[in-house]
Parts: structure tokens; C-alpha cells; sequence
């Protein structure tokens, strides 16, 4: 006769190998999807909502990491003392953006400096909108929390709350979707581009962007979805290391992934000149 600690005991084995047959089926489906997305060419750029591929998923990201956190393996230092801003706001910045002036950027991250040329002329509400994030510390101590190194290469960036579903409170219309540089579908390497919430079928997740931006340090072959309004003017080796740290597992909720390194905004700073 089985004992009632014995039968505990094999019903508490059972509920275990139960819960490892389900996290491993888990696994293997975020693998299969994650397969897809790069296999197909297309996108996991979300900003808030839904991403596609040759299906739709939703968008975010698991960050197992806080953004202070820095491991000994880490090839990025650790950030500066801060926290991520917790503002938004209801509506889109009024207009301020000069769109014959030229405007730069200054990333200063954990990993290194990355520069960047805004295009105001070709996309204004996209510049107008950055300069303004920029200039309320929107930015500051915020997290990269996407790289995609398979099929399409980018960091995306410009989420405060490092999920891939942060947003300052409001959108922004696409912009600049016919730029020449996008021709034959790629995003050339140096290309700054807004990620945005288009499900590639629906024409009312248009206009979905925020303030979550990619920055595509490999030519990438994606659909002309994006709002391309600026490059990169350096900081392409920080870009490398950064993927040469490689990636997370993908989530398994998501199939999404994050950089292994520490990637932290301390710093965005625009200029007008």
C-alpha cells in the first residue's frame, strides 16, 4: 500500500514534469516564431502594440535585467546614477522643429557615443518630436531593449520602461516612407528610424509611432514602414560591440530579444545649428 507522504510525493513529480513539458513547448514555439520573423525579413519593431511578420504578434520585450544592473561579462560600463522618465503627455508637441536648420544628437550610453544627423527638412514631425524628448530628459536613463541581429540588424531604443510597450502619451505621423535611400526594401546601414504599431494589413495602425526609434547598424531588408529621419554619424563600433554581445533567448511570450550588454541611454542631447 502507497504511503501519503509516498503519494505526495509522486503526485508533487507528476505536477513538476507537467510544468517542464509546458515551459518546453513554450520554448519551442518562441523558437519556431522567433525562426519566422527572421526567415520572412520583416520586422519586430513595435512601439506599443502589434508587430508583424508574416504574422501578427504583439510587441514587447522581457527584461530580466533592471537598468542599473551590470554583469562582470558586460562589455558596457555601468550607467550613471538615475532613473528612467515616467512623463507623457496628451497630445504632440507643437510644431517648433526649423526645418532648414541642421540638428544633431549626442547618445550617451554605457557602450560609447553615438551620433546622429536629424533630416528636419524630410520629416519634421518625427525631428520635432525627438528634439522635444530629448530636451524634457525623456530619454535619460532609458534601456535598449531590442537587438536583432538575424536577417534585419538593429537596436531598438527609446523606451523608458524597457518593454517594448512604452510610449510618451501620444503619436506621430509617418513620414518620409518614399525616401530613395529605401530603395529595393533595405535600410541601409546608418539608417535612424522610428518603429511604429502598423500591423502591415490595417491602414488605422498607421501613424503609430512614439518615442521608440531603431538604429540599423547592417544593411536590413524591411518593408518601407518605418520613418527614416536621420543616421548615423558615429558610433558604428559602438553599435558592433553592442551586437557582438548577441542577444537573449527570445521571450517566450513575445519571441522578442534583448542585448546581453547593458545598453543605458545616460544622456540625449540635441543641437541646433
Amino acid at each position: 500500500m502507497v504511503s501519503k507522504d509516498q503519494r505526495r510525493r509522486q503526485l508533487a513529480r507528476e505536477k513538476y514534469a507537467r510544468q517542464q513539458q509546458r515551459r518546453t513547448a513554450a520554448q519551442h514555439k518562441a523558437r519556431r516564431r522567433n525562426a519566422v520573423i527572421a526567415g520572412a525579413v520583416a520586422v519586430a519593431l513595435a512601439a506599443g502594440g502589434a508587430v508583424y511578420a508574416s504574422t501578427a504578434l504583439i510587441g514587447g520585450d522581457r527584461t530580466s535585467d533592471a537598468a542599473g544592473s551590470h554583469r562582470p561579462d558586460d562589455p558596457c560600463r555601468t550607467p550613471a546614477k538615475g532613473a528612467p522618465s515616467q512623463q507623457t503627455w496628451k497630445k504632440e508637441p507643437k510644431m517648433s522643429v526649423d526645418t532648414s536648420a541642421s540638428y544633431t544628437v549626442k547618445l550617451a550610453t554605457t557602450c560609447g557615443t553615438i551620433g546622429l544627423k536629424l533630416d528636419a527638412g524630410k520629416a519634421p514631425h518625427t525631428v520635432n518630436s525627438f528634439a522635444f524628448l530629448a530636451r524634457q530628459g525623456f530619454f535619460d536613463h532609458s534601456r535598449c531593449h531590442r537587438l536583432v541581429d538575424q536577417g534585419i540588424h538593429v537596436l531598438q531604443c527609446g523606451d523608458p520602461t524597457a518593454t517594448g510597450s512604452g510610449s510618451p502619451g501620444y503619436t506621430i505621423p509617418d513620414e518620409n516612407l518614399k525616401d530613395p535611400r529605401l530603395k529595393g526594401g533595405v535600410y541601409p546601414a546608418g539608417t535612424v528610424a522610428m518603429a511604429n504599431s502598423y500591423d502591415g494589413r490595417d491602414p488605422k495602425t498607421r501613424n503609430s509611432g512614439g518615442s521608440q526609434f531603431f538604429l540599423v547598424f547592417q544593411d536590413s531588408k524591411l518593408p518601407a514602414n518605418y520613418t527614416p529621419f536621420g543616421t548615423i554619424t558615429g558610433g558604428m563600433d559602438v553599435l558592433r560591440k553592442i551586437a557582438a554581445a548577441g542577444a537573449t533567448a527570445p521571450d517566450p511570450q513575445t519571441g522578442n530579444t534583448a542585448p546581453h550588454a547593458t545598453v543605458v541611454i545616460d544622456r540625449a542631447t540635441v543641437t541646433k545649428s
